[in-house]
């Protein structure tokens, strides 16, 4: 069993447009944008990141906005719902806000005995805020949203699977462990880690296969401190017999990925150098920030990609 894993580290999804995207999330959700950049594999679409006050690792929510892209099918295959930890007591305040920001019959419900809101981002995405007690995460209070109610980062993921035995033994070979169940949704969950500790599964062996489009989650990001764990992760799992890409620099972290056997996209990303390598943290997420293959393409970039008015 793996222990380098500390929980999540981000989820990145698909937008269909990057003002409407921003705007969701820095001003509906009131997240900090913590960076401004481009796909590594599509300079001509933006990655646009948005997290806590520190941009923790475990709070970040990440997107490639490709103008004009039609909305996924749900399914299984896919994370299904993506959970922000509130503080305890804040969720009328946020069913408000919600409201008052045109947010469409956000919905309170219990899961495992924890208070919760649910509703759907622009492009049909599924979120939850969490009740939680004594996050210690730094918020982000720039958007106006109170210190008292603001997000700490991510509590969990719900992923929709149709078959669970490969999938619970790589959650376990991760170092997760099942706490509970309720209905149809299992919960997984690190014994110590950065907060963003929990994977629910929700098991639906009769829906059909989710087909990806906008409001879909591209990948799910799982933390380990530095380069040496993420080698250490890399070799065992390839011991597992899993196809693990060799290993990528996304500037702020290094990456691999492989497919789970539940058909979602896994990451294993590092801590480091994190997002003030190439900005301070006063002005994280404010310019433009291009990956060095890409900053000959600057002017040709900042012409064709669209304006993002703050």
């Amino acid at each position: 069993m793996l222990e380098q894993i500390q929980g999540l580290h981000h989820v990145t999804s698909i937008a269909s447009d990057p003002q409407r995207n921003n705007d969701f999330f820095t001003k509906t959700l009131g997240l900090r944008r913590v960076k401004k950049t481009v796909n590594f594999d599509r300079p001509d679409v933006y990655h646009l990141y948005y997290g806590n006050g520190d941009g923790d690792p475990g709070s970040v929510m990440t997107y490639f906005p490709f103008p004009g892209r039609l909305p996924g099918s749900p399914g299984t295959g896919e994370v299904g719902c993506t959970a922000f930890a509130i503080p305890e007591g804040s969720l009328g305040y946020w069913e408000q806000r919600l409201v008052d920001f045109g947010v469409r019959t956000p919905k309170k419900y219990a899961l495992f005995g924890e208070k919760r809101l649910a509703f759907q981002g622009p492009d049909g995405d599924f979120f939850a805020l969490i009740e939680v007690e004594d996050d210690p995460r730094k918020p982000w209070t720039g958007n106006s949203v109170p210190s008292l109610a603001a997000i700490r980062g991510f509590h969990s993921v719900c992923m929709r699977i149709a078959k669970q035995r490969a999938m619970i033994e790589l959650l376990k070979f991760m170092g997760y462990h099942r706490i509970n169940k309720e209905g149809q949704v299992q919960r997984f969950a690190l014994k110590a880690g950065n907060r963003a500790s929990f994977i629910d599964l929700e098991i639906l062996p009769s829906a059909p296969v989710a087909v990806q489009g906008a409001g879909s989650v591209h990948h799910v990001a799982f933390s380990v401190k530095n380069q040496r764990a993420q080698q250490e992760v890399r070799s065992a799992l390839l011991e597992m017999g899993h196809e693990v890409t060799s290993i990528r620099d996304r500037d702020y972290f290094k990456a691999i990925y492989f497919r789970s056997p539940g058909g979602i996209l896994f990451e294993v990303a590092t801590d480091t150098p994190g997002f003030t390598c190439d900005e301070d943290q006063d002005h994280l997420g404010l310019a433009l920030k291009l990956p060095k293959q890409h900053e000959h393409l600057r002017p040709l970039l900042e012409q064709e990609l669209q304006p993002i008015v703050d």
